[in-house]
C-alpha cells in the first residue's frame, strides 16, 4: 500500500499533470496517509479524453471515497472539459519561459 505522495507522484510520472487528493468534503488529504492502492495503469490516458472523464474511468475507479483536483501548469484547478493534451501542453509552456 502506497503513501499519498506516492501515487501523486506516479500519477505525474505516468500521466503529466498534478493531483491533488482530497476528502469528499473537499478537505485536503494528507500526503503522509498510507493505506492506498498504487495508481495501476501502465499507459498515459490518451490526449483527447478530458479531466473529468479521466477523474470517472481512471481516479475514482481506484479511490472510490476521495475526490481529486487536477492542476495545469500554473496550479490552478482545471476544468473538467479541458482536454488531457491543453493540460499536459501547460506544462511544456511553463517549462519553456
Amino acid at each position: 500500500m502506497a503513501k499519498v505522495k506516492n501515487v501523486e507522484k506516479r500519477i505525474w510520472d505516468l500521466e503529466g499533470f498534478a493531483v491533488q487528493f482530497l476528502h469528499l468534503g473537499g478537505r485536503d488529504v494528507r500526503s503522509d496517509r498510507t493505506g492506498l492502492p498504487q495508481y495501476p495503469y501502465k499507459i498515459p490516458a490518451v490526449d483527447d479524453m478530458t479531466v473529468q472523464h479521466w477523474k470517472e474511468i481512471r481516479f475514482h475507479h481506484v479511490y472510490p471515497g476521495f475526490e481529486v483536483d487536477v492542476l495545469d501548469g500554473e496550479g490552478h484547478i482545471v476544468h473538467g472539459n479541458t482536454k488531457l493534451e491543453t493540460l499536459r501542453n501547460s506544462y511544456i509552456e511553463e517549462e519553456s519561459l
